[in-house]
């Protein structure tokens, strides 16, 4: 399996500064978004902070990892430990200046290696899967909001509407030790991998996602179209969006997504 991805960040049509940042290498097959948060420009570098570290660690020569669990692959081992190498650092960060403490960000990651898909997240940053004409949120929101809907206090739309809709329960770099959700899948071709922001989610619904990278052309113009509507809809936030075609060979064209359309119609 071969990835072609592109990736785009925006500050929106609200904020002062972008707290967002992401990282993709195709070769390595690592995508990552972080969406910062602490207030004047330490969301900033809380993110860049974060996605420096986890960019170095695959960069350079691997060491046997600490702490290792036997119940997922080692590449997933070794984007676990990216993350909570990327957590350390933030937190220590954040401790030794006063204008940076209580610093933090999300982060949300995946690795492909081979047809096997590595998926660590914290936050509400999110990545989804689209197959066959189908979306598929797959990491969980670490919010208040999607606790009170897994206990059934309050609806899907409903949080959507909530003023606690941005209030996290779980971020990274605020406590020196913070795992990362984890899963792994196996990817087929065709398959297409999408992370963002919840500049971006919050602003498009998931099936407006789909239709726009079902009609574009690449992921390029996919990404440019996204942000674009994330405006449109009030870019009440810094928006980052990467997606990730994942393909049989190296060779990318339109019918990527001719074919989603086929089994959306």
């Amino acid at each position: 399996m071969n990835l072609t991805a592109s990736g785009k960040t925006d500050q929106g049509l609200v904020r002062s500064n972008n707290e967002d940042n992401f990282y993709l290498d195709e070769n390595l097959g690592l995508l990552v978004v972080a969406d910062g948060m602490g207030g004047h420009a330490s969301g900033e570098t809380a993110s860049s902070l974060a996605i420096n570290v986890i960019r170095d660690y695959f960069q350079r020569p691997q060491k046997s990892i600490r702490d290792y669990d036997p119940a997922y692959s080692e590449a997933t081992n070794r984007l676990n430990r990216a993350i909570r190498l990327a957590n350390l650092a933030v937190y220590e960060a954040a401790q030794s200046s006063p204008q940076l403490n209580g610093m933090g960000t999300t982060i949300a990651a995946v690795l492909m290696t081979g047809n096997k898909l590595s998926i660590a997240h914290i936050g509400d940053s999110r990545v989804y899967l689209i197959r066959a004409g189908n979306i598929d949120q797959l990491t969980d929101d670490h919010s208040i909001v999607n606790e009170q809907v897994k206990r059934d206090l309050i609806t899907k739309e409903e949080a959507a509407q909530s003023e606690m809709k941005n209030i996290l329960t779980k971020a990274l770099g605020i406590h020196a030790d913070t795992e990362p959700d984890l899963d792994e899948l196996t990817l087929f071709g065709d398959d297409i991998l999408f992370l963002c922001t919840d500049g971006l989610s919050n602003m498009i619904t998931d099936e407006a996602v789909l239709d726009i990278i079902s009609s574009e052309g690449d992921p390029t113009t996919a990404c440019d179209a996204l942000v674009n509507t994330a405006n449109k809809n009030g870019g009440k936030d810094n928006i980052t969006v990467i997606i990730g075609c994942v393909k049989k060979n190296k060779k990318w064209y339109s019918g990527l997504f001719k074919f989603m359309e086929f089994f959306r119609r």
